[in-house]
């Protein structure tokens, strides 16, 4: 078995067509079909069956795809850290969470590059959940993380960078608009908008329901703020939000919270005990440096 032949069945099982994958693999048909019945032959099962004109992949075929992927797109990760390596610059694969997307990680990113020792590196940006950004970093797939802190991920290091206060937002012309600052008790009072529950601050928000033994009456939830606002504006009811740049006065009255101080906070993660290219430890260590919230 070769990679070659690996890549064959990828793109025969992607466009089911022996015809179109040999025009897109840049080879003879025979030269495919041939490839394809030595690797049936070796791996003692048919990949693919004849339907009318056509073929389908067969149900052996599906399961060996899925372990193809995977060695193909590790294959794709490898060359490119090679890439990376022979690149006095490199390029930097960042994900984020969304209300780092407007303004902050822009700015930080503008900052780095225009150091001098900066010119030839280059980034690519992922706006993501937490969840997705940490599986990511794990995967290679993403050299550093800016998200919640999440417990228990042995193989990760987080640096605090950012604190972000927590405000509610109502709807103009809501009742509780009149007014500067609220006691966070008013969710229990109104329908609440809410962050997804599987992202970093519906986790932050859910723990701290439980903490203050309160249940609001959460009508719909959404992965940002963006999205939490636009319900708001039109509505639906009251969030409790992170006081971020994209919340439009405008649109949505923002209120302090009288009775309780509330901030979560932005960390940045990479993998530890784990190898980076020059370019990754210096954008690291600028990210520190511009943190204020280190000890």
């Amino acid at each position: 078995m070769t990679l070659n032949q690996l890549q064959y069945f990828q793109t025969v099982a992607r466009t089911e067509n022996y015809h179109l994958a040999a025009e897109e693999l840049y080879i003879s048909q025979p030269s495919l079909s041939r490839s394809i019945s030595a690797l049936e032959k070796e791996l003692g099962v048919l990949l693919f069956e004849k339907s009318g004109r056509g073929i389908i992949i067969t149900k052996s075929g599906r399961l060996f795809l899925e372990y193809v992927n995977r060695i193909l797109d590790e294959c794709q990760i490898a060359t490119y850290k090679m890439k990376q390596l022979s690149n006095s610059g490199g390029r930097i694969d960042i994900g984020y969470v969304f209300p780092l997307a407007n303004s902050y990680m822009p700015h930080m990113a503008r900052a780095f590059l225009d150091r001098k020792e900066n010119h030839n590196v280059t980034f690519n940006f992922q706006q993501e959940q937490t969840t997705d950004i940490l599986d990511g970093i794990k995967k290679g797939q993403l050299d550093v993380g800016f998200c919640s802190f999440v417990d228990h991920e042995p193989d990760l290091d987080f640096f605090p960078i950012l604190s972000q206060e927590i405000v509610m937002i109502v709807p103009i012309g809501h009742t509780l608009a009149a007014y500067d600052a609220v006691s966070i008790m008013e969710l229990c009072n109104y329908p609440v908008i809410g962050y997804n529950r599987f992202s970093g601050l519906g986790t932050y928000t859910h723990d701290l329901y439980r903490r203050l033994k309160i249940h609001p009456e959460i009508l719909c939830e959404c992965s940002d703020e963006n999205a939490i606002m636009a319900l708001v504006s039109e509505k639906f009811g009251i969030a409790l939000t992170a006081n971020v740049d994209c919340l439009d006065p405008s649109k949505v009255r923002i209120l302090k919270l009288s009775d309780i101080s509330l901030s979560h906070q932005v960390f940045m993660t990479w993998l530890k005990n784990h190898y980076q290219i020059p370019a990754i430890t210096r954008f690291i260590e600028f990210m520190k440096m511009q943190s204020n919230l280190a000890e």
